[in-house]
């Protein structure tokens, strides 16, 4: 884990990141004048808005910055450039960077770390010599009075949590099944201070949980369905919000089974947002948020095996209702749809699910951002976008219109778990709604949850995505 600390000056002889609508040499730096002069001229030339050079062991990176710029289209391009900062020290095998902003705006010099601190996120549990492949950046000095110390921990809080659910993503199944995934949550709630229930199979036969039994029977693991619960004193809401997240821990499609090439050997990321939940769970308790949230994560791996239920079968879900099941790959909707009634008990004031649901999301807006839907109310929705763009994991709403429904009738059962070649994206969120009694949020991270190469900050695999944004959301209340 990388370290963010606060000092009002820096080191004279430290790396360095310079963020700046007009460059000049402060004292600060101690830049010999052939090193300022360079980087004047360098600053002249037509387009360039960065510079960077190893003056001497001394690794110096300057951005220029338009203060008139759109504020979160500034605070992403800082991170960005601070992810290709991070790159050049590990490769000089540096440890530590302060960062001096020159701006009036404090923003982005917490933006520069967090850039900083997400690049340098590494995945390698299971390399055998991963000592020798160690990235060396440790520490990250911001300089200067204007950032908040309460701010810098809140960032610190939310990094470490984004770094856990990208464990959690990255984790294959076979060291990382339902069982596993729980007792992470477990250890989590240990560590930050909230409650975790962890319901076994029993437990969620006695309940009639159908849609997640049902995905479930295909599998020698048995399901978990996991109840963590942060409430502070005095919380601002006087009903919890509730999160749920998709945690098929790794999906085959069942027996309708997934080609394996870009498709079935990525699928240990299909508990994305399982993980996202639980770990913005960990990030809302231990910054010690006044908000009063419950998490529900229903897990399970998704297996052709044993009684695994096969296409035209008809599934009794917990509500009582039934599902023509068509397609067994279309499972995450299943077990959601559980969790989404179980959830009617607290009389939420808001639920969100997080879910890697469709390829049809994926295939409409990439991995650029989040497809979203529901019936919440405007000003929920508001809140959400506004946090998507505050941490750049945007929301892009699809419509939610009644002709929707119409694509999941079935003739033999209340609704089928799937719609036609159209909208299919938008056919998930209607089959989840009508589990729902409450203002409801659907965010589908089918694009943005696992990357087959590596974006700047997010790096490749597991993103943790929807963990900052989530934290945004309940933070800015």
């Amino acid at each position: 884990m990388t370290h963010i600390h606060l000092k009002s000056k820096l080191s004279t002889s430290s790396n360095l990141l310079i963020i700046t609508d007009k460059f000049s040499n402060s004292t600060d730096f101690s830049f010999p004048k052939e090193v300022s002069d360079y980087i004047v001229n360098e600053l002249k030339k037509e387009d360039k808005k960065s510079v960077s050079l190893n003056h001497l062991g001394r690794y110096i990176s300057v951005l220029v910055v338009s203060s008139k710029t759109e504020l979160n289209s500034l605070k992403e391009k800082v991170r960005k450039h601070a992810a290709s900062v991070t790159d050049a020290l590990n490769a000089l095998k540096e440890k530590e960077v302060f960062i001096y902003n020159q701006t009036k705006l404090t923003a982005l010099s917490l933006a520069a770390a967090e850039g900083l601190a997400l690049a340098n996120y590494q995945f390698n549990h299971h390399i055998t010599n991963a000592k020798k492949q160690v990235n060396t950046l440790k520490t990250i000095t911001i300089v200067g009075a204007s950032v908040k110390p309460n701010d810098v921990d809140q960032l610190s809080i939310v990094i470490e949590a984004t770094y856990k659910a990208r464990d959690l993503v990255n984790e294959p199944v076979n060291i990382l099944n339902a069982t596993d995934l729980a007792d992470a949550f477990k250890n989590m709630g240990k560590h930050a201070g909230f409650s975790v229930e962890v319901l076994n199979k029993a437990k969620i036969k006695q309940l009639k949980m159908g849609g997640l039994l049902a995905v479930n029977a295909g599998s020698v693991d048995e399901p978990t369905f996991s109840i963590m619960e942060y409430k502070p004193k005095n919380p601002k809401n006087k009903n919890p919000y509730v999160l749920v997240g998709k945690g098929v821990v790794y999906d085959t499609g069942g027996l309708s089974l997934k080609p394996t090439p870009n498709s079935m050997d990525l699928m240990k990321c299909d508990m994305a947002g399982g993980a996202a939940v639980g770990c913005a769970m960990y990030a809302i308790a231990k910054a010690k948020l006044n908000v009063h949230v419950i998490g529900l994560v229903p897990a399970t791996d998704n297996r052709p095996g044993f009684n695994a239920f096969a296409p035209g079968d008809v599934i009794t879900m917990m509500d009582g209702t039934t599902v023509e099941m068509l397609n067994s790959d279309a499972e995450g909707r299943m077990i959601l749809a559980d969790a989404l009634h179980y959830a009617k008990r607290y009389k939420p004031e808001l639920t969100i699910d997080l879910a890697t649901l469709t390829g049809a999301a994926a295939a409409a807006i990439g991995s650029f951002g989040i497809v979203g839907m529901g019936n919440a109310k405007q000003r929920q929705k508001d809140r959400l976008y506004t946090s998507g763009f505050n941490v750049h994991e945007r929301i892009a709403e699809f419509p939610f219109w009644e002709e929707y429904d119409e694509l999941i009738k079935s003739d033999i059962a209340d609704q089928k778990n799937l719609g036609g070649p159209y909208g299919g994206s938008i056919t998930a969120g209607k089959f989840l709604v009508k589990y729902t009694d409450y203002p409801y949020y659907h965010l589908d991270i089918a694009g943005p949850a696992f990357l087959t190469g590596k974006d700047s900050y997010r790096g490749k695999g597991g993103t943790g995505y929807g963990v900052r944004l989530l934290f945004d959301f309940f933070k800015n209340l």
